[in-house]
């Protein structure tokens, strides 16, 4: 595995969310705010999870470079963002993606859990779409151009 910290382009980011609306106005507010990112999506937990270790549907994918950033939705079925988060912390392959809660829960015990689990930060979903915008500027902002982001790279051979 080959981790540098020289930020890469294009940036990607791959967005658990169960609910199509809710994924639909996140990319919509990503593409309003002019983000330069590639954005791909999946529908719960489980297909992250696949998603990223090239299992299940899509055993024929051939990721070796994997998102910038994860957009992570807490409450999925199958299996949740707290479970999920959990498994990726824990997987050396995966463990330093960022992992961003994107979830409409401001409980306390949501936000602490999930900032224990490993979360990078957590951003809770606002209710009108101008303000969604603005929360996706300012993640924009943040995650690509102010942080430095590792380029984790799997050898093919290792997994």
């Amino acid at each position: 595995m080959n981790l540098p910290t020289t930020p890469r382009r294009p940036f990607t980011i791959i967005m658990a969310e169960d609910d199509e609306d809710d994924r639909l106005l996140a990319q919509d507010a990503m593409e309003a705010c002019g983000s330069k990112y590639l954005c791909h999506t999946v529908n719960d937990g489980q297909e992250l999870l696949d998603y990223l270790r090239c299992q299940g549907k899509y055993i024929l994918n051939d990721i070796s470079d994997l998102p910038s950033v994860i957009l992570l939705d807490l409450n999925m079925p199958i299996l949740d963002g707290r479970e999920t988060l959990k498994q990726l912390k824990e997987d050396t392959l995966l463990c330093s993606i960022p992992v961003v809660i994107l979830s409409t829960s401001s409980e306390e015990e949501d936000v602490s859990k999930s900032y224990r689990l490993g979360a990078s930060s957590y951003m809770i979903k606002p209710s009108k779409f101008n303000l969604l915008v603005d929360m996706m500027k300012s993640f924009n902002n943040y995650w690509f151009e102010t942080a430095t982001i590792p380029h984790v790279v799997i050898d093919k051979d290792s997994k």
